[in-house]
């Protein structure tokens, strides 16, 4: 694919349902289209919860909303030393998210949003982009509630782009490009809605 493409909606929807994803160069902020190989998922039923994230879930009064702070949770993430989460992207992702196409599961503590992620939501597969948390293991409350509403939608795949040592212990997997995307055919072909 192209790198001097704008990330028009259109473009991000065909990118995604076809296995790329952008990110811009840190250095230049040219936007570059990777589709890796492996890539990295998190089965819909292998979420793993471990034993400190239940006792949170059960003794933290945490609020989970879907889609009430977009704007603000893509911000949070880009609030960070190194993120290639720029100005063009933020911009995109929330015409993307005016559209329907983006989502975001944002965390409440009281009244102030202490963490949540966002990504991009087709069919039956939602492209996770980033998570923050200000709040112990707020990130991962917002996963769990983004994993239990797939599971209620019958969405298939959650993508997470690269394996990282936090991912592997949520239970994210890496799967070749092959199975990758067999996966993202089949759930593109899927009903099931966000």
């Amino acid at each position: 694919m192209s790198n001097r493409s704008p990330l028009s909606p259109q473009l991000l929807v065909y990118a995604y349902s076809n296995g790329y994803f952008p990110m811009p160069d840190a250095g230049t902020g040219q936007i570059g289209w990777f589709r890796p190989d492996p890539r990295a998922i998190i089965p819909v039923d292998g979420f793993h919860a471990s034993r400190s994230l239940r006792r949170t879930l059960k003794r933290v009064p945490f609020r989970v909303t879907f889609d009430h702070a977009f704007a603000d949770i893509i911000k949070a993430c880009a609030d960070r030393e190194g993120t290639w989460i720029n100005e063009e992207f933020i911009g995109a992702y929330c015409e993307l998210h005016r559209r329907g196409y983006a989502h975001s599961v944002e965390v409440w503590l009281q009244e102030e949003l202490v963490g949540g992620l966002y990504g991009v939501a087709l069919s039956g597969g939602f492209f996770a982009e980033s998570m923050y948390h200000k709040a112990t293991d707020a990130s991962k409350v917002a996963l769990f509630h983004l994993i239990t509403r797939m599971q209620k939608n019958a969405m298939t795949l959650l993508e997470v782009q690269f394996l990282t040592p936090h991912l592997k212990s949520l239970g994210a997997i890496e799967i070749s490009d092959e199975s990758y995307i067999k996966m993202l055919q089949d759930a593109m072909a899927s009903p099931a809605r966000f």
